[in-house]
């Protein structure tokens, strides 16, 4: 096992394993989040208080839960690349933050489409979930401009692990925003201790977008650390007798 991960963790072992497996993940990806559209969308029921305008949360709560676990991904492995001086832990962090950017992008643009008819308001700055989420976004760019501002790759690994690890606090103040402090946002759905506040025909839809959006992430992950591998080792003799091989389609 531990040879295994010793051989994972070697970068061009991961360049050529990666495209063998991405398809594991992104291919059930999406067929879970078709299912869930669809079912989302004409299966479920019409929420009682909120009608038809709830079934954005079939793309808002995936986007909110994929934007705050693509930073803890960010942050651990960067931290792991900090410690252990593992580069191909740094090209996951460096992976990483682009995805969750997005997926805090959408997280905000969906909440806001939601909170207009629901709270009168597209943007509420009193709202702590709403603010500690925008910052993470925040967070995320201050992550890519940083290593885009500096030349040297080692120096620019170390610099930005030390802002996902900072910004790392800002990750469990999302989650318990709404229990710390008041807030327009309702408390918990899923986790309840007397099972969730929803419909199983809400549901089960809701847990295939989660679960396909982990999936498709996963695979667009894969892919993104494959070529940030390729390009930090593009000046080394693997990568050289690579693209020597492939007649230069790699």
């Amino acid at each position: 096992m531990f040879k295994f991960f010793h051989m994972l963790a070697s970068p061009p072992h991961y360049y050529r394993l990666a495209p063998k497996i991405v398809p594991w993940f992104a291919i059930p990806g999406f067929l879970l989040i078709a299912y869930g559209v669809y079912a989302g969308l004409f299966v479920a029921p019409t929420d009682y208080q909120q009608g038809d305008a709830f079934r954005i949360i079939y793309v808002h709560v995936p986007a909110a839960y994929l934007s705050m676990m693509a930073y803890m991904i960010m942050a651990v492995s960067a931290g792991i690349g900090l410690v252990w001086r593992m580069k191909l832990a740094h090209a996951v962090a460096a992976g990483a933050a682009p995805l969750g950017a997005w997926f805090t992008f959408l997280a905000l643009a969906t909440g806001s489409i939601w909170g207009r008819p629901m709270w009168g308001t597209w943007w509420e700055w009193g709202d702590p979930r709403l603010t500690s989420e925008l910052i993470m976004l925040f967070l995320y760019f201050g992550y890519m401009a940083l290593r885009s501002a500096i030349d040297d790759t080692t120096k620019a690994d170390k610099a930005s692990a030390v802002l996902a690890l900072v910004g790392a606090v800002n990750v469990p103040v999302i989650h318990f925003s709404v229990e710390w402090w008041s807030s327009l946002h309702q408390g918990t759905t899923l986790l309840r201790k007397d099972g969730p506040a929803m419909d199983a025909d809400m549901v089960y839809p809701l847990l295939a977008m989660i679960l396909g959006y982990t999936l498709v992430f996963a695979g667009f992950l894969l892919r993104r650390v494959r070529t940030e591998v390729l390009y930090r080792e593009r000046r080394t003799q693997w990568v050289k007798d690579l693209i020597l091989s492939s007649g230069g389609r790699q």
